[in-house]
């Protein structure tokens, strides 16, 4: 099996800068993508048919068979029973988790309309998190006329110690962060 398109940019090119620009001295230092977890919350009063669709659909984006998830108590402000299907996830690594993450890079962010680049914030300890509004935006989805909208988190989790690493790990991945507003409205202004 041939190595994924961004594992080998991620040896041949993050690695060496990141080793120089954090000063590490050594290559197991170097914060790396650890893995790709994508999230979709459902209601839980749809049909069992519509569960399995989202459910497969989520499947052919990810590359692998999804988990549904069920509530763990019954919640009534929410219309919740215990048991009742609520979400479903994909936890990816090794290959797939590059070559999914080459796919959102290259191809699904690119399509979004009007994408000014993705929000910088961090989780506080390297992890980033990106909602996505419609899962349109993936080529593996085929668009219907009655389908709903289908939102999801995609969360990547990194071996960074802190968000200037993370940011910084992201960034030589080629992950297309805004540019920092603060600093360019100081610029303006000075």
């Amino acid at each position: 099996m041939e190595m994924p398109v961004l594992r080998k940019h991620y040896l041949d090119v993050v690695v060496p800068e990141l080793c120089k620009k954090l000063g590490y001295s050594n290559i197991h230092e170097v914060p790396k993508i650890e893995k790709i977890v994508i999230n979709s919350g459902i209601n839980a009063e749809q049909e069992k048919a519509w569960i399995a669709d989202v459910a497969k659909e989520i499947g052919n984006i990810a590359g692998q068979k999804p988990v549904i998830t069920k509530s763990r108590k019954s919640i009534s402000n929410f219309k919740l029973k215990k048991g009742v299907p609520n979400g479903i996830k994909v936890t990816l690594r090794g290959p797939r988790m590059y070559e999914f993450l080459y796919r959102l890079i290259a191809i699904s962010l690119p399509l979004i309309r009007d994408f000014r680049g993705l929000g910088r914030k961090f989780d506080g300890q390297g992890n980033y998190t990106l909602g996505i509004s419609d899962h349109v935006i993936f080529p593996e989805v085929h668009v219907d006329s009655n389908r709903k909208n289908l939102g999801m988190d995609i969360t990547v989790v990194t071996s960074a110690k802190s968000d200037e690493e993370g940011r910084e790990l992201l960034t030589l991945m080629g992950f297309p962060f805004r540019k920092d507003t603060a600093a360019a409205k100081k610029t303006i202004n000075a």
